[in-house]
């Protein structure tokens, strides 16, 4: 995009007749559109949020390194941006792509405009990372404009708005994130004040778990009556930005070496919750690199499990490829000792990345976490059912079930029944809730 034009004149990032990106598997600007009428059709336009990511020159990326080069970064940043989006918003969200170095995400969900602000600044943070190419390393430098929609907007100003704040971005030195009102809001934290909020965070009693259900299919993909369990999320309640999703909260707790002892809390929290849990409800705990690079993880793990009362075949871990690559012996073996206990373990994310067949090799493993993007489009496109299908067909051949994550639609619970997915998990049965209300809920049902 010519970065000197007009910003009346300037020309959205998006192409208007893609539906779907062969590339990314992220839907077009159709989708959004779709998404925010329905949104204000229900009544919740007011709290409406939009972030459009553009990468500056990328050009030069593909000039440099070659198109597959570009095609690898791109394809990078899809799966950092939407797997943010899953760990911070509670509310339904959608992510696209546009044409080039753009992606769009609008969610809605109450959330202050300095939590928006924080949400962008953290996504800039993770899509800035280096990304490792063979003997190459690939930056990106991103720009994003924001906004909160305006009462009875309609889907074509909040595009336009966006569009043109983006282009502004791009001319403006020094300003990674700027409004679509002109201004820019810093998230009322500077970035070492959020680390020392952090380390007192703990103790103020800040830190809160919530759980999203998750829910055993039949054949028919219809969700049984009862709930087979729950995944953990940190959440961080933080007095001024207001709540914090994991993905922005273990991003600070890396920058303030602070990692384990909150992983070592969210456990203690959630297997001390999941004791009270009925019946044979299962908890699933997320496991972070810095806690696999420990030589007594599993030894740690072992002695939460006998703290809490949870039976340890009630557990399950999932672990991300990312957590995975900094030692891989070390985390097989880790992960083999716990799984010896009678804990299950997960590979999360399975699609999101490189989808290393390593893994399935490596760990002791009982189940593979499908990313949402594997299940999006099911529906609608031949290709995208036949790769859940040979997923799952490899599934069962190794003797491990297929959890389905970001279920929203009960074609999607079909499908992914039918083809043989055991489990979904996803705002279609409920979104993520306190310890109480999920308790209420399974007490209740």
């Amino acid at each position: 995009m010519n970065e000197t034009r007009n910003p009346v004149m300037i020309e959205h990032p998006f192409a208007e007749h893609e539906a779907r990106d062969d590339l990314t598997g992220l839907p077009g600007l159709d989708a959004v559109r779709a998404r925010l009428c329905q949104w204000s059709q229900a009544g919740g336009e007011a709290n409406v949020h939009g972030l459009l990511l553009g990468l500056q020159r990328f050009e030069t990326i593909n000039m440099a390194f070659g198109e597959a080069a570009g095609d690898g970064a791109l394809v990078a940043v899809a799966a950092r941006l939407t797997q943010f989006a899953g760990d911070e918003l509670d509310g339904p969200w959608l992510a696209a792509r546009g044409t080039g170095g753009a992606f769009i995400v609008v969610a809605s969900q109450p959330c202050s405009r300095e939590r928006w602000q924080l949400f962008a600044e953290q996504l800039a943070d993770l899509v800035a990372r280096p990304i490792a190419r063979g003997t190459e390393t690939l930056r990106l430098s991103p720009r994003i404009a924001l906004l909160r929609a305006l009462p009875g907007e309609d889907p074509e100003s909040v595009i336009d708005r966006l569009s043109q704040t983006l282009a502004t971005a791009r001319r403006q030195q020094g300003r990674r994130v700027v409004w679509a009102d002109g201004e820019t809001t810093r998230p009322g934290r500077t970035a070492a004040q959020l680390e020392a909020d952090l380390l007192k965070a703990l103790d103020r009693d800040e830190i809160e778990v919530v759980y999203q259900p998750q829910f055993a299919l039949s054949p028919h993909g219809r969700a049984e009556e009862r709930l087979s369990g729950a995944e953990a999320l940190a959440r961080w309640n933080h007095p001024e930005l207001g709540r914090i999703g994991a993905g922005a909260l273990f991003a600070i707790a890396e920058r303030a070496d602070h990692v384990v002892p909150l992983s070592r809390h969210v456990a203690a929290l959630a297997l001390a919750e999941a004791a009270r849990w009925p019946g044979g409800l299962r908890l699933s705990l997320n496991v972070t690199p810095a806690e696999l690079a420990s030589w007594s993880f599993a030894a740690d793990m072992a002695e939460a499990l006998r703290l809490s009362g949870l039976p340890a075949d009630r557990l399950t871990l999932e672990v991300t490829e990312q957590a995975l690559l900094a030692d891989i012996a070390l985390a097989a073996r880790s992960l083999a000792e716990i799984a010896r206990e009678g804990v299950r373990i997960a590979l999360d994310d399975f699609g999101a990345g490189f989808c290393n067949f390593r893994y399935l090799k490596t760990l002791p493993l009982h189940y593979l976490k499908l990313d949402r993007s594997m299940v999006d489009n099911i529906t609608e496109d031949e290709r995208d059912l036949a790769v859940l299908r040979a997923i799952t067909a490899m599934a069962g051949a190794l003797g491990l079930e297929v959890i389905a994550e970001g279920i929203e639609t009960e074609a999607q619970a079909t499908a992914a029944a039918r083809e043989g997915c055991g489990y979904l998990q996803g705002f279609l049965r409920a979104q993520p809730m306190a310890a109480d209300e999920f308790l209420a809920r399974v007490s209740g049902g």
